[in-house]
């Protein structure tokens, strides 16, 4: 394995566009998607890219190319991405009842009418 970058494809911008082989980019597509989790402003963002986390680590602990240690160590952190997942809808349910429990109360206050007009 050389730790010489390779060159980027030819065209567009250099510095956005790869050419690697398809594990190869489906672990750097996962590595910006932890990134991605980890930078995210709201957690419906967080909640769907922790789900696609989850599937990119089962799908690299499948392929066929990396050694037997490196694919245990995905499988364990798919385990632990998919319980994240898991808990994050768990979550968010809860916190959407909570929310529309909030906003149904916000709501009433501005529905008041005052008992008689000027």
């Amino acid at each position: 394995m050389s730790h010489v970058p390779e060159t980027p494809a030819s065209g567009g911008h250099r510095d956005e566009e790869y050419s690697m082989p398809c594990a190869e980019a489906l672990l750097a597509g996962t590595l910006a998607l932890m990134t991605g989790y980890v930078q995210a402003c709201c957690d419906s963002h967080r909640q769907a890219m922790g789900h696609k986390i989850a599937a990119n680590l089962r799908l690299l602990a499948e392929t066929d190319g990396f050694t037997g240690h490196f694919r245990t160590v995905v499988w364990s952190l798919q385990a632990r991405w998919a319980q994240q997942a898991q808990s994050q809808d768990g979550n968010a349910d809860s916190a959407a009842h909570v929310a529309l429990s909030a906003a149904e109360q916000r709501r009433a206050l501005w529905l008041a009418a005052p008992e008689a007009m000027q």
